[in-house]
């Protein structure tokens, strides 16, 4: 029995979720023919084409779900790498190399990250309890503490970090976006400028810092459950993008982590703002290891093992041209474009998923309704043709 044939992998935004119908003929048989000529090679009469292809719809609805839980669900996974080392020359070499790393680096950077946290909760502590009567002194010393810290845990993974364009600075009426991979993100970003960060209410140790040291820069925590949040984080949006001593501001409008491959739907909320937004784009090397954290499998604890236990995490940071609304553009497009203008710089794919559909997947009949949909115009362009 011949082996299945495997489907070829894509390399463009466009052939995603594009069928190459030469997979699904015969082998040695092709389509010389130009598109829009397509012919059967035994001629039918209408009723009975048109039996067969309401008999096929079935098969039809099945693998448009399966195409469209693909291109979806390939966002969010991490892409191992193929194994080098099972041979008999390099596998001494990788067994060093774990060694290395697990017995000499990553005690160094766990010594390395105590010394940063003791020297962090120490002064910061005497900043905000001892200089509360010099609001303006407090909040600029409280900044450089943030980034302080972020440069200690930066440098517990012996971060490279390629930094392009000029730093941000603060302004009024301005806000920064930026691709999501991985909460380190908002940790690369912040040892260079302490920003007022947009994001999910984490539980566990990340949430004690969120409640109490990082909203000492102003950032803005929500509850993807919580309806309400939406309307109170708006509020607070608005509010800080009009102060003039506020810190920038950052958001990540995909909503969720993505795999540093692909950038899915921006939300708009940044984008309807009224203000300059200031697109960054983060791209990361895997050269030695996947900065990409799927929250769903692994807590942010364990990433951050995997992270100090790697050789290096690798990337590149640009700070790209500032764009405003331009006249007749609606929020969404406008969030487009910034969106292709991260995408092109940071070498990613454009899918046309909602992000937020990784956390609530739509209902079965919803999925049935559109799958049903996709059938139908199938079978309506056969028709035609």
């Amino acid at each position: 029995m011949a082996s299945p044939r495997k489907l070829p992998t894509s390399s463009s935004e466009l052939d995603l979720d594009r069928l190459n119908i030469e997979d699904y003929l015969p082998f040695g048989s092709s389509i010389h023919e130009p598109p829009g000529q397509l012919r059967l090679s035994v001629p039918l009469s209408p009723s009975f084409m048109r039996r067969d292809l309401l008999d096929i719809t079935p098969t039809l609805t099945e693998a448009a779900g399966a195409i469209v839980d693909d291109s979806f669900t390939r966002c969010f996974k991490s892409n191992s790498q193929e194994p080098w080392n099972w041979n008999v020359y390099l596998f001494p070499l990788w067994c060093f190399g774990v060694v290395v790393r697990y017995l000499i680096l990553f005690p160094a950077r766990v010594l390395v990250l105590t010394i940063g946290w003791i020297i962090f909760l120490s002064s910061f502590a005497i900043v905000h309890f001892m200089l509360k009567a010099h609001d303006a002194l407090r909040r600029k010393l409280e900044r450089l503490l943030v980034e302080l810290i972020c440069s200690f845990f930066v440098a517990s993974w012996t971060g490279v970090v390629k930094y392009h364009g000029p730093r941000p600075s603060i302004r009024p009426k301005q806000v920064f976006v930026a691709n999501h991979t991985s909460m380190i993100d908002f940790i690369i970003l912040e040892q260079m400028t302490a920003f007022a960060v947009i994001m999910q209410k984490h539980p566990g140790w990340v949430g004690l810092l969120q409640s109490t040291i990082l909203e000492s820069v102003g950032c803005i925590w929500f509850n993807r459950s919580e309806a309400k949040d939406r309307e109170i984080v708006a509020r607070k949006l608005r509010d800080h993008v009009l102060g003039t001593d506020n810190n920038p501001l950052l958001i990540f409008p995909e909503g969720t982590c993505v795999n540093n491959h692909y950038t899915v739907m921006f939300k708009k909320g940044a984008f309807e703002l009224g203000c300059t937004v200031c697109p960054i784009a983060i791209k990361y090397n895997k050269i030695f290891v996947d900065a990409f954290w799927n929250s769903r499998k692994q807590s942010f604890t364990m990433h951050l093992l995997q992270l100090m236990t790697s050789w290096a995490v690798v990337c590149d940071v640009w700070y790209l041209e500032p764009q405003t609304l331009k006249p007749g553009e609606t929020p969404i497009e406008f969030a487009e474009r910034v969106r292709d203008i991260i995408s092109v710089r940071a070498g990613l794919k454009k899918v046309p998923w909602d992000g937020y559909l990784k956390y609530s997947r739509p209902s079965p009949k919803h999925r049935e309704g559109k799958q049903r949909s996709f059938a139908e115009w199938v079978l309506q362009r056969l028709e035609e043709r």
